[in-house]
């Protein structure tokens, strides 16, 4: 028996050999016959059509789009009908699912492929798989758990805008975010909570983790350059400014700690975060403050903080500032420190030169309230509650009192 050729091993073996005729397709049927195989790939590996939605892998979304053009292109049906096994075209393999065309084409926009036919399968600038699931994160929302602390932050802000107190200004591509502001996205309020330790992208551009909190009861942890982008898109999304400048008190009665302080003064309430390592003031930073009121520069009134007692002799970060207009600077402050005192930090600590000190300017209560407390001072309301420790919130003074 002679040995035989390939051919032969093949014949005998009833196996048929068919050769793809090089240069018997154009350049886009090349292409569009590439980015089939591609798909049926897909589904021979997961036993199904790619799907839409954004909890999908990118590029199952970016397959399920490709699908969706092809089967609207008729005239590639005949040059695809060899390779597809599953019946694609036809609507087969779960063809009940419904594409979600808006967040796919948003998808082919940030992936910069062209919608033509003879750019079906053409990528431009597409990163590796594992920078892409990082960089381009869409936070999904989960219900938060402490909502009730935020409530009444919405509540206000949705009263200030029905008065003209606050406005609304389209969000400009890549506009800085800072903790502490108010946005419109999808309809619904958000609050930036947190923002996390900034790193810098491979393009150089800042990037942060952020916690945001929608108005539904709800809350993401995605990326702030995702939030940005966002925004951007969405053709509703707007930031809303802080209220307007203008008088907020005008009483003048200071031996009462129930009225409020006038004058004739400006300047900026701010509340600091300490960066202190001290395992007694580190466990409490959630819910640590400093409360101070200055006619300066917040920033340089922070500048020298390590070395400072007052600052806890450690690196501060700037969590809230209210800007003020014709009030005592020095009565507002005292008013503010008298109605969270039962709050004050108990702690000494010693100076630079051994000399103890016991700050007085440091209370234990969670931001959301000293942001109700401030408002409430300006509309005059904060006379009728009193700061109750245990719950860590306002509670109204009884009627008798």
């Amino acid at each position: 028996m002679h040995d035989m050729d390939d051919d032969e091993l093949l014949a005998a073996l009833e196996i048929s050999v068919e050769e793809r005729k090089t240069g018997a397709f154009t350049p886009v049927q090349e292409r569009v016959i590439a980015g089939f195989e591609d798909i049926v790939r897909f589904v021979r590996e997961h036993g199904r059509r790619p799907s839409h939605g954004e909890d999908r892998d990118i590029f199952e979304r970016l397959y399920a789009v490709r699908l969706d053009r092809l089967r609207d292109q008729g005239e590639f049906h005949d040059l695809l009908a060899p390779l597809d096994e599953f019946g694609l075209l036809s609507g087969g393999m779960d063809a009940d699912q419904a594409p979600e065309p808006e967040g796919d084409e948003a998808l082919l926009a940030e992936l910069e492929i062209d919608e033509h036919a003879d750019d079906i399968t053409t990528l431009k600038h597409v990163k590796p798989h594992a920078e892409i699931n990082a960089a381009e994160e869409v936070a999904r929302r989960t219900p938060c758990a402490d909502f009730d602390e935020f409530e009444p932050m919405f509540e206000r802000v949705r009263a200030e805008l029905d008065r003209g107190v606050r406005r609304t200004r389209r969000f400009q591509r890549d506009a800085e975010i800072k903790r502490g502001e108010f946005f419109i996205l999808g309809g619904q309020l958000a609050y930036v909570a947190e923002i996390g330790e900034e790193f810098r992208t491979e393009q150089d551009r800042r990037n942060a983790k952020l916690r945001v909190i929608f108005d539904n009861r709800t809350e993401s942890h995605g990326l702030l350059r995702s939030f940005q982008r966002a925004l951007y898109k969405d053709d509703a999304g707007r930031r809303i400014t802080e209220p307007e400048a203008g008088p907020l008190f005008d009483a003048d009665n200071d031996d009462d700690p129930h009225e409020l302080p006038s004058g004739d003064e400006s300047g900026t309430i701010y509340v600091l975060r300490s960066r202190s390592s001290d395992t007694g003031i580190a466990s409490k930073r959630a819910v640590l403050h400093k409360i101070g009121v200055t006619g300066n520069d917040v920033e340089k009134r922070i500048s020298n903080a390590e070395m400072d007692p007052t600052f806890l002799m450690a690196g501060v970060e700037v969590v809230a500032t209210y800007r003020l207009y014709h009030i005592n600077r020095s009565k507002l402050e005292n008013l503010i420190h008298r109605f969270f005192s039962a709050a004050r930090l108990d702690i000494e600590l010693k100076d630079r030169f051994e000399n103890p000190v016991r700050p007085q300017e440091w209370f234990l209560v969670p931001l959301p309230v000293i942001d109700e407390v401030v408002h409430r001072i300006e509309d005059r309301t904060i006379v009728d509650f009193e700061y109750d420790l245990a719950s860590a919130s306002l509670k109204r003074i009884r009627e008798e009192r």
